[in-house]
Order: C-alpha cells, then structure tokens, then sequence
C-alpha cells in the first residue's frame, strides 16, 4: 500500500511494501507509550497473570497469534497513512469518521500483537518479530475487502487456538482470546457493511485450521523479509490455491463452477501426485463438515495445475466465507483432518450478502 515499489508476485499481483508503525514506541513501546496505546484502543492490556508455562501446541497458537498481529498492525498502519494522505484510490468523503476508526483498529491490533508477545516471552518461547509486508490493493474498497477477508481467516483460526488452550488447562488465554474473537467481530462488521453487505455474514463463522492461516499469512510478507527462519513456527506452509483467477473470489449467492490453480513444486509432498487428476476440492464453510468433489478439466504444465470444481451454495448455504482445498482424500470427519490430505490451501471465497 505504501513505501517501496516491489516485484511481481504471479498470485497477488503488483503490490506494495510496508512495515509496522513505530511512531509510539511499537513493537517496543514504554510504559508511556502504552498508555497512549490504550488510550487510543479504548483499554487496557489483560491485567491477569501471565502463564507460566504453555504446553506446545499453545506455544504454536499464540506464535500464530503474534506472527498475524504484527501483520496487521502495518495493514491498518498502511492504510490509515492513504486515507489520511488521500493518496490516489483513497479519498472519501467521510475522510474524519475513517481516519478515527482505523486509528482505533490500529491501535487495538497493537495491543492484540503486545499480548500475545508478552505471553510468548513470559514461558521463554520464540516470539516472532515484525517482518516487511506487500498487499494487493491500490484502493479503499479493495483494502477494505482485503481487510475484511483476512479477519475472518483470523476469526476461524482463533477458533482453533481456543480449542488448543482448552486442551492445555489454559483458562486465562481461552478468555482473553474470546474477547479477541467478539472484538475482531465487531470489525468485521463494520467492514461488510462499508462494502454494503449485511453485518453478520452467518450463524457459525467458518472454521480455519492453522496451517491454512499460516499458509494464507505468507502470501502478504516479503519473501525472505522475516528477520528469522519462519520455520520457527512449527506449522507447515501449504502452495496458494488461487480461485477464479485471484488471492479472494468474490462470488455471487448461486450454484456455479469455480476455477482453481496452483504450483505443487515447493511441495515434497505434492510431487507423488503430479500429473494426476484422481483428486478432489474439498471446501469448509461454517460449522459443517468439509465437503468434497471431484475436480474437473484438470490440465498440467509441469508441477501447475488447473481445474474446475462446482460450487454447491444452495445445498450448503454457503453465504459469507468459505475457503477450500485441493485434497488427496474426499472423506473428513473435522476441518481439522483436511489437512492431512492438502496438496495447495487455502482457497478463499467469499459469497456476497448484499444490503
């Protein structure tokens, strides 16, 4: 969105780099600084005890949790300078009412990236630091959307972290990450409704897994920008599965075929099936289990492959987001289990519920 120009990236297009705001001390702000911060977020950091100690899994969810939040803060920081600058694409008429909204994001995704830091540092586990960033807009409506999609990767994936922390007797983060949940909401309402669509997309917000997260987070970081090795975070990073042509299918509320490609070749694991078309496209909408289909017009030039795959909206109300997969398997018991089976992820759809 702002600073340097970068290269080409042939799933995101042309983009733009950023880094985090410092202009208060973040990432590294003093006790001052935080302050301000949580003056201009509308509170405090959590005041309970830090852990004392996390069980594996938790070190993963809250590395996650940090890695996505430091992305978020240049996000919004990115875009509250082009409102504020009025820079071409981003002039709107309620110029005052977006710079004191996106201020207030800003700094609450500040205090989100400050938690879950401090929890990391607490039990002496690799805390990620701040990378450099590339988003794939050059206007407000685009931004919003980008911003609007990524949210609700995060809502799904907290999802997830939650059901980690149960599993690891972790009361206090199950909290604190619920309150991170209804929060994030609250953006994300306010985003459909800019981009006119209804507030609350559906009843059950789409679960992601966190691999899949992970995986959509890498398409937004400058490649080899990380000031550490990002197998730091013991997730695997799965190819980009693009739909329609883009990084995010917009799509109307209808049945109708969806085009997909990927690049299997940064894949061990690919490489067994390349050339192949026994394979499926398995989506995951809501609280349902995942739903898989056969591929069709399945076309190969080397480790790249397209396809076609129906989109089944009537029979699974698949309205708001959805992501998919391009999967070995064609039977899940949980959205969880898809992974085993992903050769490229995630697909990320949206299906429009317009006012």
């Amino acid at each position: 969105m702002v600073s340097k120009l970068l290269s080409l990236s042939t799933l995101l297009g042309l983009t733009l780099g950023a880094a985090i705001p410092n202009n208060n001390g973040f990432p590294m702000p003093n006790d001052q600084q935080k302050l301000e911060i949580a003056h201009e977020a509308g509170g405090l950091l959590p005041g309970g005890p830090a852990p004392t100690s996390l069980g594996a899994n938790s070190i993963t969810a809250f590395q996650l949790i940090a890695f996505n939040e430091l992305f978020e803060t240049a996000y919004f920081s990115s875009l509250l300078h082009n409102i504020t600058s009025e820079a071409p694409g981003y002039h709107a008429q309620n110029k005052e009412e977006l710079v004191k909204i996106f201020s207030t994001v800003l700094a609450q995704e500040e205090q989100h990236a400050l938690a879950a830091v401090s929890t990391l540092k607490a039990v002496n586990a690799f805390a990620p630091s701040a990378c450099q960033y590339q988003f794939p807009v050059s206007n407000l409506k685009d931004a919003v959307n980008l911003a609007e999609t990524f949210t609700a990767v995060v809502l799904g994936a907290l999802q997830g972290a939650n059901v980690i922390f149960s599993q690891d007797s972790q009361a206090g983060a199950i909290r604190t990450i619920s309150s991170v949940i209804g929060q994030e909401g609250e953006q994300n309402g306010f985003y459909r409704v800019f981009l006119d669509k209804v507030p609350s997309e559906s009843p059950f917000l789409t679960t992601v897994p966190a691999p899949f997260a992970w995986s959509a987070l890498q398409g937004f970081v400058v490649p080899n920008s990380c000031p550490y090795p990002v197998s730091n975070i013991n997730l695997p990073i799965f190819p980009p599965l693009a739909v329609n042509g883009g990084a995010i299918a917009s799509l109307e509320p209808h049945d109708q075929t969806l085009s997909f490609t990927a690049d299997l070749s940064s894949s061990e694991a690919a490489k067994a099936y390349i050339g192949k078309d026994n394979l499926f496209l398995t989506y995951t909408t809501g609280q349902q289990l995942p739903v898989s289909l056969g591929i069709t017009d399945v076309k190969w030039e080397g480790s790249k492959i397209s396809f076609k795959a129906a989109f089944p909206y009537s029979k699974y109300v698949m309205q708001g987001f959805s992501h998919a997969a391009l999967t070995t398997s064609n039977t899940f018991d949980s959205a969880d289990a898809v992974v085993q089976s992903a050769l490229a992820a995630p697909g990320l759809i949206q299906v429009n519920n317009r006012l």
